[in-house]
């Protein structure tokens, strides 16, 4: 079966060692991540180069055997899709020209976005080509409230008080941008997923600096959104939200009819989760990304933790957020080896 036991788990199947995979398992931590991202002049030239995001998807799976690979790109192709300026400054991060008016609204369009996201489409075909059967290839999107963000505060932000404070005052200039957005993003995953992609995460990376109302509305909501637009084009294709740093309110996302499984950041206990989130879908989850860096017992001991708390329904051993720089990659490979040996109690 193509995808194998990560499919499985997505569709409710619990194994006596569950899959695993990491987000931003591609990335700087590995040597030969770096290698290729040498050979290349910019993060977004980056992206759209097939052949080079091709084989960091896959440098992982070589090296790990992980259950699933991630196709290599990032949140905001989608707003330099719809014609926001965007660009990266190393050691920087995001920069895009920020929206400071309603007016610049009518700047951006879906028209060039299937085409000018063609590179990131043929990447896809191309990896599930290369991949093993046995291994998901996942594609993903920023949500709309994420993207929103990056495209008014034009960059990261320590208070986001430019998004928040337009959300507040102008709701309604706001929300038709959270649904051109919506619509966006609905194109997007639905072309990854006809280029290959088995399936697809929703990444909120910022929902948690949103009140529970302004919660529900510009972010739960919209994903939901996204999940019935895309199942209205591919009716079976599992979706995995990642709304992070929510805390209990992780419990409005507990929607089956939406989504296939949550993924829960490090800040929400494994206890808890087990108790009020896993009975209703599946989970994915949440060692801290530090405690890889650190390896060793305290990680084998964190990770044996979730396991014997998550393990016994249906899981996706993960991190609560992505894999960091300075992670040693030989610590990847003993978290793997954990996982795979650990045996429920």
């Amino acid at each position: 079966m193509t995808g194998g036991k990560f499919l499985q788990t997505l569709a409710g199947t619990r194994f006596a060692t569950p899959p695993i995979w990491l987000m931003r398992q591609a990335g700087r931590y590995l040597p030969e991540y770096r290698a290729v991202r040498a050979t290349t002049r910019s993060f977004l030239e980056f992206c759209y180069t097939p052949e080079k995001a091709v084989e960091v998807t896959l440098q992982p799976i070589r090296r790990f055997g992980l259950d699933a690979g991630i196709i290599f790109s990032d949140i905001l192709v989608v707003p330099d899709a719809l014609g926001q300026k965007v660009w990266f400054e190393e050691g920087e991060g995001p920069k895009l020209e920020p929206l400071t008016d309603p007016a610049q609204f009518g700047q951006l369009s879906r028209a060039r976005l299937a085409a000018h996201l063609a590179p990131v489409y043929a990447a896809i075909s191309f990896a599930r080509r290369a991949l093993p059967a046995e291994v998901a290839l996942l594609g993903f999107a920023g949500a709309p409230f994420t993207l929103a963000c990056y495209m008014i505060e034009g960059g990261s932000s320590r208070d986001f008080a430019k998004v928040k404070g337009w959300a507040y005052r102008h709701p309604d200039s706001f929300g038709l941008l959270i649904d051109l957005l919506v619509e966006a993003v609905v194109d997007h995953l639905a072309y990854q997923v006809d280029a290959g992609a088995d399936a697809v995460q929703l990444f909120d990376s910022w929902a948690g600096v949103l009140p529970e109302e302004q919660l529900f509305g510009w972010s739960l909501e919209p994903m939901i959104r996204i999940a019935h637009g895309l199942r209205a084009r591919h009716p079976k294709v599992p979706i995995i939200a990642f709304p992070r740093a929510v805390g209990p309110a992780a419990l409005m996302y507990r929607r089956p009819e939406a989504f296939s499984a949550l993924s829960i950041d490090t800040g929400i206990g494994a206890h808890w989760a087990a108790k009020e989130l896993q009975p209703s879908l599946c989970l994915q989850g949440n060692l801290d990304p530090i405690m890889l860096v650190a390896g060793g017992p305290a990680m084998k001991r964190e990770a044996t933790r979730i396991l014997d708390k998550l393990g016994h329904g249906s899981f996706i051993f993960n991190l609560g957020h992505g894999v960091v720089p300075q992670t040693p990659p030989e610590h990847v490979a003993e978290l793997v080896e954990t996982v795979r040996t650990w045996k429920p109690s």
